[in-house]
């Protein structure tokens, strides 16, 4: 009979609700070397993510896969200017497995992570997104 119970548990996947209505579990990591493009991997799914540039003079391209950013689907985020001080994004509601960085130095990644497996994310075109048009 255990292996019938067994059988139907299911984890949460991306759509679970209950998984984005809680607070995310923290996750940070700060000054990444992106003046060549590296992979941000995440060991959940996020709730969301803010990225901060420290940079004195790069943009820094923010996508979802390697195609993005060496490609034409990132966003991008100014360097620090001066006394502006420094450059960061909203906090961007997202559920990705991992970010792809470009083009600056000095750049911090705050999240909130979801109790949802990293492994969800994965489709035809591996995990996360594929850096297709308008998806980056």
């Amino acid at each position: 009979m255990a292996d019938f119970i067994k059988s139907y548990r299911a984890e949460a996947g991306l759509n679970h609700v209950g998984a984005y209505q809680v607070s995310g579990i923290p996750y940070a990591s700060g000054s990444i070397n992106a003046t060549t493009a590296v992979k941000i991997t995440f060991p959940s799914v996020t709730r969301w993510i803010y990225v901060v540039n420290h940079d004195d003079t790069n943009h820094c391209k923010i996508g979802f896969s390697e195609n993005g950013v060496t490609g034409d689907n990132y966003l991008r985020l100014g360097p620090q200017a001066g006394n502006e001080g420094t450059q960061h994004t909203a906090r961007l509601e997202l559920k990705v497995s991992e970010i792809w960085l470009s083009g600056a130095n000095g750049v911090d990644i705050i999240a909130g992570l979801t109790s949802i497996p990293a492994s969800r994310t994965t489709t035809a075109s591996g995990t996360s997104w594929s850096g297709s048009a308008g998806v980056g």
